[in-house]
């Protein structure tokens, strides 16, 4: 479901959107390496020498190996500075993949499917180039009702029902097989209020204090990630993490 508040942004202007607040983000800051996410642990126990793996929108936040990783981003400065790192990455949007089909054994896409515009064509690129029964790790927010003036400001497209992920997943060929809470926005309202105000107003400064102070600090603090076989109880899940496996004989669902 889109977000009433965000309907009225075509697909042009979402992407413009998207640019205008990731671009200046990611040149203003560093890159985190995966081994300090509580995703860590997930990906060590997945990740194989000389597997083929995909991360799809990572930023300047992978949670993948930065070693053996392709990296496909929309954001020069966030491409430019992944390289600078030894990274494999590419400038691509989520729904044009520069890669063949089937190439992936292990892909992840964390916090990007909820920002383009057309999900399913995001969706079948994703299963295009995931190999038959490899894993995709994916994570989007839930709840449209719980839509915030912080969605529309970091370019979200939309809020999931949890029952829509589980559909939209399976008809591109993905079934999941276990999930977790995820993220890290602060559970105070006052100080989610305030970075709303600085990222409106003093987005420069929101950056920096995001990146020194708020993103270090969450770092410390993150919980570890807690996978529960299927689909666990969505009512006070703000954000889903989602192991699923491309079906055996499953074909991406042919978009257009």
């Amino acid at each position: 479901m889109v977000s009433p508040a965000a309907a009225s942004r075509p697909d042009a202007q979402l992407r413009e959107s998207n640019r205008r607040f990731y671009d200046p983000f990611w040149s203003a800051a560093e890159l985190v390496a995966p081994e300090r996410f509580n995703t860590w642990p997930l990906v060590a126990s997945l990740a194989r020498p000389g597997q083929a793996r995909l991360e799809v929108g990572p930023g300047l936040r992978p949670r993948l190996p930065l070693a053996g990783t392709a990296f496909a981003d929309p954001s020069t400065p966030a491409v430019r500075k992944l390289r600078a790192r030894g990274a494999l990455a590419v400038a691509a949007e989520i729904s044009a993949l520069p890669f063949p089909d089937r190439s992936f054994e292990l892909v992840a896409a964390l916090d990007v499917v909820e920002h383009v515009d057309d999900e399913d064509r995001a969706l079948h690129e994703l299963a295009r180039v995931t190999a038959a029964g490899a894993t995709l790790l994916v994570s989007v927010p839930l709840h449209p009702e719980r839509w915030t003036r912080f969605d529309e400001l970091v370019g979200h497209r939309r809020r999931y029902e949890p029952e829509r992920v589980r559909t939209q997943l399976a008809r591109h060929g993905f079934a999941i097989e276990a999930s977790a809470s995820y993220g890290m926005q602060p559970a105070c309202p006052r100080l989610v209020a305030f970075g709303l105000w600085a990222l409106e107003h003093r987005p420069r400064r929101a950056h920096w204090l995001y990146a020194n102070v708020i993103l270090p600090l969450g770092l410390r603090l993150q919980k570890e990630l807690e996978l529960s076989d299927g689909m666990i109880a969505t009512e006070r899940v703000d954000e889903i993490f989602l192991l699923c496996l491309r079906q055996p004989g499953g074909g991406a669902q042919r978009h257009g």
